[in-house]
């Protein structure tokens, strides 16, 4: 699950020992930044940092929180690569036709346009999800939460992206959820795009 700078083992000065990753887990649970005293609205590289720091009285250099990010699997990704096997070539097709025109009507907007899609983390227990919202310029937002059944995408996941300022925000959904799973009459800043899929395809 840990993932550390080359030559660096996990628990060694600069890192988080396995312990306390899976402490800073469980503290992310549910929650966001602004319940810890932070000014953020979704957890960010930047904000874990100083999670870190507040948690564990350990300043980790920023490289080493993002390098914990992508062990756990946030960061920009290719479409393709959210698309089951089955999905490659329709969503490739869906780049061509259909992508153009969101990101014209994002620029109209003044928008962001955000890639959302869930992982499940590795050897937590109780097991542990996160959602993450990436932009089209690589900034990573995210939660963590425990699944359950047919989890649905968070409505307040969602409110937060559009943030205090009410900015308007275009978001491509993979197949992590079933559009049952959307929630319903969203703001109409919040624009909801699905990316072709055949179902659900949670990673692991």
């Amino acid at each position: 699950m840990a993932a550390v700078r080359r030559g660096q083992r996990q628990g060694e000065p600069g890192t988080l020992s396995r312990e306390q990753e899976l402490e800073l887990i469980d503290a992310l649970r549910g929650g966001y930044p602004d319940a810890f005293g932070l000014d953020e609205e979704l957890w960010t590289r930047q904000s874990l940092h100083a999670l870190i720091e507040q948690q564990f009285d350990l300043t980790l250099d920023v490289g080493v929180v993002g390098a914990y990010l992508r062990a756990w699997g946030l960061g920009p990704r290719e479409p393709r690569e959210r698309a089951c096997g089955l999905c490659v070539g329709a969503v490739e097709r869906w780049v061509r036709s259909e992508y153009p025109a969101i990101t014209r009507a994002a620029q109209e907007h003044l928008a962001e346009v955000y890639w959302l899609g869930r992982v499940r983390l590795r050897g937590t227990m109780p097991a542990a999800d996160v959602i993450s919202a990436v932009s089209s310029r690589g900034r990573v937002r995210f939660m963590v939460t425990t699944p359950s059944v047919d989890p649905p995408l968070p409505r307040e996941f969602l409110h937060r992206l559009s943030g205090a300022e009410q900015r308007t925000v275009h978001l491509i959904v993979d197949g992590s959820w079933a559009r049952n799973e959307w929630p319903r009459r969203l703001p109409r800043r919040i624009v909801p795009h699905p990316l072709p899929s055949c179902g659900r395809a949670l990673a692991a």
